[in-house]
């Protein structure tokens, strides 16, 4: 069995023990694995905050909904900016011929989601569909893709910082009074772009929100793909550098969360303002106005500022550190972990079905039992693991993998 990660196809035998001669070699290995891993618990997050009880629900079962709510999509995102530098090049970017080559492929696979997310969105699923927003981050990227780890990050905090409030200002611009006049359509230029953007009219979903106003605009999620670049030109080999992202990706958390608690108590103000008293960390306040500059202090893992995107990501790095760690270090875990792991090797296909699904089945999500979201976890589990031992790739990865072949030929 193979595993392919970002168009890199990796062996997926047991990690050798430490100190033997293939010791470094299977740690890259279990390092891929970890990844898939990693990926596969966003994608049931995802499927968490689809098709499972909402966190408003409370007790434990609301508690567990929430802790998937936005930060699945971030931690996915943060993981396609990694796959990104898999193409591009991990530790030494392509050039030349390589480097164009790598290039026309991330702009293939980018072309290739923008159409999948939107025919899924044109269908009028109720599911809000990412797969469009990343095709969009995967064009934005393009001009980084050589960039060192220092530099993405960096490119990562600047973008975070900027974003949120470049993001607020452009909101009120473009919906103008329309959270007044319950008419969310948009206002002057914006209602411009879309009355001549043939992507919004099939989709519902142009230019406008895919970058500054829809469900997960880029202008506050590029920071989770740039992280996610940085991350990539690492030795994610190395354990120190895995314990090192740990307990980094906690301090990000401690500082996006407790961040934004000390400020709504430091600012009651604020609380009073947005009427989101859980906004430091959570989406339970469904009334919430987020027509107020005060928004910006909150980290509610939706709410597209940058205490959320320094928590969120933050989340992300522990949860990715914490799967490489696991698969190295724990071969029953790893066992045990399987299941998960195929759907993190065919996520795009098990991120597809379910959203089918959803639409086929004319599924009502209002309310949704937590046995709807074990039901999905479970056929995706079992699907992907018996997929997988007659193919290398799931149907879509070989869509995809097939769609990008002409760029092997660019001179």
């Amino acid at each position: 069995m193979t595993q392919d990660l970002g168009g890199v196809r990796v062996p997926a035998g047991p990690i050798a023990p430490a100190g033997t001669p293939s010791a470094r070699s299977a740690a890259g290995v279990g390092r891929l694995i970890g990844l898939d891993l990693a990926r596969g618990l966003a994608v049931f997050g995802m499927y968490a905050a689809h098709v499972g009880p909402m966190p408003t629900e409370g007790g434990v079962t609301g508690w567990v909904m929430e802790l998937f709510h936005g930060r699945s999509s971030a931690l996915f995102a943060v993981l396609a900016g990694l796959a990104l530098v898999l193409i591009a090049g991990r530790r030494v970017p392509r050039t030349g011929r390589d480097g164009r080559r790598a290039a026309a492929r991330i702009a293939i696979r980018a072309v290739v989601l923008l159409a999948l997310g939107s025919a899924l969105t044109a269908s009028g699923t109720v599911v809000e569909v990412i797969l469009a927003y990343y095709g969009v981050y995967f064009l934005l990227a393009l001009p980084f893709r050589r960039l060192p780890a220092r530099t993405l990050a960096l490119a990562a905090v600047v973008w975070a910082l900027l974003g949120p409030p470049l993001l607020h200002a452009l909101s009120e611009v473009i919906y103008a009074e329309a959270m007044y006049t319950e008419d969310w359509s948009y206002r002057g230029w914006a209602a411009t772009i879309d009355g001549h953007d043939p992507l919004a009219a099939w989709s519902g979903e142009g230019v406008v929100a895919l970058l500054c106003a829809g469900g997960y605009p880029a202008l506050t999620w590029m920071p989770y793909v740039l992280a996610g670049m940085a991350l990539g030109r690492l030795d994610l080999a190395a354990p120190a550098v895995r314990v090192r992202l740990a307990r980094l990706g906690a301090a990000m958390a401690v500082l996006g969360y407790g961040g934004s608690w000390l400020a709504l108590r430091l600012f009651p103000q604020a609380v009073e303002a947005t009427g989101a008293p859980h906004a430091w960390w959570s989406d339970v306040d469904v009334d919430a106005d987020w027509d107020t500059w005060w928004w910006l202090l909150v980290a509610a893992p939706h709410s597209q500022t940058t205490p959320s995107l320094i928590a969120n990501t933050g989340v992300a790095l522990a949860v990715i550190a914490g799967a490489l760690i696991l698969v190295d270090r724990f071969a029953p875990a790893r066992r045990l972990a399987r299941p998960v792991i195929a759907v993190g090797t065919m996520s795009l296909t098990a991120y597809v079905g379910h959203v089918v699904a959803v639409w086929w089945l004319d599924l009502d999500l209002t309310g949704a039992p937590l046995s709807m979201w074990l039901g999905f976890v479970g056929v995706a589990a079992l699907v992907a693991t018996v997929w997988l031992r007659f193919f290398r790739r799931g149907p879509l990865e070989y869509l995809v993998n097939a769609a990008t072949a002409p760029a092997r030929h660019l001179r």
